[in-house]
């Protein structure tokens, strides 16, 4: 095993049962009134042996202040602690699923293990809802207590894949290209907002829609995804791109998609749209 992207279902179902894997759940609801639905769904049904991550509790600080986002980065040192309460060692191959396409969490868990320098981390194509579909082993009923071989080490976040507001701010006058925001369209042209205080973009942004990686439930082939982001992305190199969204999370879709493409480097802009406008001296967009 060495999955660093993406995993299909029948590639992990062959695993099951290999002590060197590891298998995380981070189905979760973007609505306040469901933030524990995913959870639930856990602790109902999984994959064999899956632990669970909450996007709020577990891959965010929501303690942190407003100029950071909606979802704040956890600090490195508690993320670490996550991993070792779901069972993972540094040797480990770590699966992580998403309801279906990992455009929720499980992208931003692939991330952040990734920020670690964890690289043997892949998410589940197609996620619980393929793996459903496909008839593959479920576990049902109150999840086993997870015994620990040892505790995964403390390491720092890697600081340079995580990009700040003022690495945001000295670009403004570059031609557009330079940052690629993963909200709908509809948001990144300001029609609507129902999330954030402000509608809109950040000058320069060019939307690519996180729904434009996938087609039925699963990601869109490497070659057809490559194309695509050469063509926004333009002369540049991969790793001159910043990834943003509403709060960081979904940005890290087009930064899987664009791996999974063989576009290595791009780095992720952590506060997004929601940290950016806590400023109301920055300059903000609207329209195309």
């Amino acid at each position: 095993m060495n999955w660093t992207t993406l995993v299909s279902c029948e590639q992990l179902a062959a695993e099951l049962g290999n002590p060197g894997l590891k298998i995380v759940d981070a189905r979760f609801v973007f609505a306040g009134a469901n933030a524990e639905a995913g959870e639930r769904s856990w602790r109902e049904q999984r994959l064999p042996g899956a632990g669970y991550v909450h996007l709020n509790r577990d891959l965010s600080d929501l303690r942190k202040p407003a100029g950071e986002g909606r979802h704040p980065l956890p600090d490195a040192q508690d993320f670490c602690r996550t991993l070792t309460r779901l069972g993972i060692l540094p040797d480990d191959q770590v699966v992580v699923y998403d309801s279906s396409d990992g455009s929720m969490a499980a992208s931003r868990f692939w991330w952040l293990l990734k920020l670690l320098g964890h690289d043997r981390v892949a998410v589940l194509d197609g996620g619980f809802t393929r793996w459903q579909a496909l008839g593959l082993p479920l576990e049902t009923g109150e999840p086993r207590a997870r015994g620990t071989s040892g505790e995964f080490p403390f390491r720092q976040f890697d600081p340079v894949q995580i990009i700040g507001d003022d690495q945001v701010e000295a670009r403004l006058r570059e031609p557009p290209g330079w940052l690629l925001d993963a909200r709908s369209a509809e948001r990144f042209r300001g029609e609507v907002e129902p999330i954030d205080a402000v509608a809109g973009h950040i000058p320069g942004a060019i939307n690519r829609p996180l729904s434009a990686n996938t087609r039925d439930g699963r990601f869109r082939p490497a070659e057809e995804l490559r194309a695509e982001f050469s063509a926004l992305i333009g002369s540049r190199s991969p790793s001159e791109i910043f990834l943003s969204c509403g709060s960081g999370v979904t940005a890290c879709h087009n930064l899987l998609a664009m791996e999974h493409a063989g576009l290595h480097g791009a780095r992720v802009y952590a506060g997004s749209w929601s940290g950016w406008i806590s400023d109301s001296k920055r300059p903000m967009a609207v329209g195309d």
